[in-house]
């Protein structure tokens, strides 16, 4: 009879090191960070172990390690969080973005047409699709990423697209709330009775969110009530797009449901604004929306200054922007929201982790996940300093080096 053994532990450890700035959005993960959220290390290096962070500080005072990196004297910071997605979808709306740049404004119903588009994609070119546009977001940085369903609104359409979504990214929202399809045009009730009834029974298994579209042209303040009161009871989260086409009860009743986030909030009241700061809803703000439908831009100054926690995020989709890139909404959010560096990649990154209730991302420190982002410059400053720059050398996403 042979005597059991004990695998060995083949875990390595990796030192990064000459990094000339690091963002660890922790001031207390070290002794040498700069008391700022930020948590900024300068001659910094890292110690990944697995894919965790095992050690973060000065370079001087890094520990031995089975092999090193040499970060060549640039900035490293957390990989992007990308919290608000929408990359379930057949076709493209370029005639849709053409006709908008020549004039005519953006409402919530061209949604329908991307509808009409995904019913008809296959399973296996809706996976390929999203699995093309995470690739995209991995090579700009973003190491996690939210989407959503919400372009099938059938029970079958948006169970398999949440089934795909989650074979292939870390937070899926269910979203059968997105916009009332033409078949029930003139039964929106009958529609939220579907979702909330059998879609949402079909669709619960897939994801960790319920989400809702509560805005003019989409769903009221009861039926989005109906909709995330159902969802919270079949164990999801909620959050709400809320304030994007004009003023509505959507931030009001992300506060009270305690939503993980509030999404858009280009248009508040002062009352809005008081909510948010009293809770733990984060504001979500995709300057993304705003650049591509010529739209006034949230006004992150003002959510900041009341107290309220702000996170940026893509909201990538195929009509009212079609970006991947967090670097763009950065760059974008410090030109026209009134935000400095510090606060839009805090927000881009800390931020997004926050809108999806995380600790262990959005942060370089010991125990969080290893996401890491090099930068192709000294300060992360550079990536709204230099908008549209190709920025990113190097990814680790899990430990491991992916770019």
């Amino acid at each position: 009879m042979s005597t059991p053994t004990t695998p060995l532990d083949t875990t390595t450890s990796t030192l990064v090191t000459r990094i000339a700035a690091l963002v660890t959005n922790d001031h207390h993960s070290s002794e040498a960070a700069e008391d700022t959220p930020l948590g900024l290390i300068r001659d910094a290096a890292v110690v990944i172990e697995g894919d965790r962070i095992a050690w973060v500080g000065a370079e001087s005072e890094a520990p031995a390690t089975d092999s090193r990196v040499d970060a060549g004297g640039r900035a490293m910071i957390p990989g992007f969080v990308d919290s608000h997605s929408h990359l379930l979808f057949g076709g493209d709306r370029t005639e849709e973005f053409g006709a908008r740049m020549s004039g005519r404004p953006y409402s919530a119903g061209g949604i329908r047409t991307t509808v009409e588009a995904t019913r008809r994609t296959t399973d296996e070119q809706l996976a390929a699709n999203l699995a093309r546009h995470v690739r995209e977001a991995l090579r700009q940085g973003t190491t996690t990423l939210e989407t959503k369903s919400g372009y099938g609104l059938t029970t079958e359409d948006e169970a398999r697209a949440l089934r795909i979504a989650d074979d292939h990214v870390d937070e899926v929202t269910y979203l059968g709330a997105h916009v009332v399809p033409p078949e029930y045009a003139g039964d929106p009730d009958g529609y939220v009775d579907l979702v909330t009834g059998p879609m949402l029974a079909a669709c619960a298994r897939y994801a960790r969110w319920v989400d809702v579209f509560c805005e003019r042209g989409a769903f009221d303040g009861d039926q989005a009530r109906a909709v995330l009161t159902a969802g919270i009871a079949h164990g999801l989260v909620p959050r709400v797009h809320a304030g994007q086409l004009g003023p509505g009860p959507g931030v009001r009743l992300a506060v009270e449901l305690d939503a993980a986030s509030a999404d858009h909030c280009t248009h508040l009241t002062d009352a809005d604004v008081d909510a948010l700061a009293g809770s733990r809803t984060v504001a979500t703000l995709l300057p993304g929306c705003e650049f591509s439908t010529r739209s006034p831009y949230p006004d992150a100054r003002r959510l900041l200054d009341a107290g309220v926690t702000v996170a940026l995020s893509t909201d990538c989709n195929p009509g009212s922007s079609y970006t991947s890139s967090m670097p763009f909404c950065v760059a974008v959010a410090v030109r026209e929201m009134g935000m400095t560096p510090d606060e839009a990649v805090w927000s881009a990154t800390a931020g997004g982790a926050a809108a999806l209730r995380r600790i262990d991302i959005g942060r370089i420190t010991p125990g969080a996940r290893a996401d890491l982002v090099l930068l192709d410059a000294p300060s992360h400053v550079h990536l709204a300093y230099r908008p549209g720059v190709p920025l990113v050398a190097a990814v680790w996403q899990r430990g491991t080096r992916v770019l």
